[in-house]
């Protein structure tokens, strides 16, 4: 006896068997492909394949950093694959300096050095704010350890003493 589930439908094969049908593939989101696209351009990757899988690591590295109030409102104001990536994270048990971050993102991309790595999180990072807002990137700025302003393409000024 087969079973089916409303997920799979039926079709019928010759000689009566039914296998259920595959899965639909869901449509890619546009918002998702144009923050894709702006990653490629900002970091000149020469694929967009190269620019998502590049987006989905420092994305998910970033979800494990950014929590409480900011990591729900970056999670609304990204596009749905993207806030999908940020919010499947278990936050950090310990924050990182950027270096540290950096490093971290080196350790998940094959062949990369902390150079590349942290070219690879400025061109991700950089094209967060006009897509967010300045004002949640400034929140979320608060909440990690000084240095991260610049991985997202802020200066990071000194207060006065």
């Amino acid at each position: 006896m087969t079973t089916l589930t409303p997920q799979k439908p039926a079709i019928p094969q010759p000689g009566g068997t039914i296998t259920p049908a595959p899965a639909p593939r869901p449509a890619q989101d546009p918002a998702w492909r144009e923050l894709v696209d702006a990653v490629r351009e900002a970091g000149q990757y020469p694929t967009r394949s190269e620019a998502e899988s590049v987006t989905r690591i420092v994305l998910s590295a970033l979800g494990g950093h950014v929590v409480g109030d900011e990591r729900v409102d970056l999670a609304r104001a990204l596009p749905e694959e993207a806030a999908r990536v940020v919010a499947s994270q278990i936050p950090a048990t310990r924050r990182l300096t950027a270096s540290e971050f950096v490093d971290s993102v080196a350790a998940r991309i094959e062949g990369a050095t902390p150079a590349t790595a942290r070219w690879d999180v400025s061109s991700v990072l950089s094209v967060l704010p006009p897509l967010v807002g300045d004002e949640l990137v400034t929140r979320i700025l608060r909440q990690l350890p000084s240095g991260y302003a610049l991985l997202f393409g802020r200066a990071e000024l000194a207060p006065a003493a």
